[in-house]
């Protein structure tokens, strides 16, 4: 039988890849069961929410990104998304995420950066697409709760024409 001794360093290390873990699941919970509410409470008032295109280091300000938003951008998307008048998302696409490879890089009393790869499933009419990337967060701890101050997501492809991809990632 092997044991292990977990001492306090290695235990607050456990307890906060946890945390960082259970934030994503959750998140991904959110996008995929349409939780648009909910999703969109996750995130700081003074956040980015960035998909860059064509590079994975474009200059936003120079540069085309699939999704570069603030606070503002995101709830006006969530309004879109959840309004009658969404014609990319009628019907909806069904989706369903794995999320994995859960890094730290950095954390303290503040908040908690770290990366994670993912793989989407998306059904919509007769057609399966997947979705290949990962993502860089940065949370930080406002009142007590992690938010997303900024997320830039990767996919695989941004360097090719994609179809429409009119869900959150």
């Amino acid at each position: 039988m092997i044991t292990a001794n977990l001492d306090e360093k290695s235990s607050a290390k456990i307890e906060l890849w946890l945390e960082f873990s259970d934030f994503l699941y959750e998140e991904a919970r959110f996008m995929d069961d349409s939780l648009y509410d909910d999703w969109f409470e996750l995130w700081a008032p003074d956040c980015l929410y960035w998909v860059p295109c064509n590079s994975d280091d474009v200059d936003p300000a120079v540069g085309i990104s699939i999704i570069y938003e603030n606070h503002e951008k995101i709830e006006e998307r969530i309004l879109r998304l959840k309004s009658k008048f969404a014609l990319a998302q009628s019907p909806q696409s069904r989706l369903i995420r794995s999320v994995s490879n859960i890094r730290i890089t950095e954390a303290s009393t503040a908040g908690i950066s770290g990366s994670s790869r993912f793989v989407i499933g998306e059904v919509r009419y007769d057609r399966q697409t997947a979705w290949f990337g990962r993502a860089e967060y940065e949370l930080v701890r406002l009142e007590g709760a992690l938010k997303i101050a900024k997320k830039k997501v990767f996919l695989l492809n941004n360097n090719i024409p994609t179809g429409n991809m009119s869900f959150l990632i």
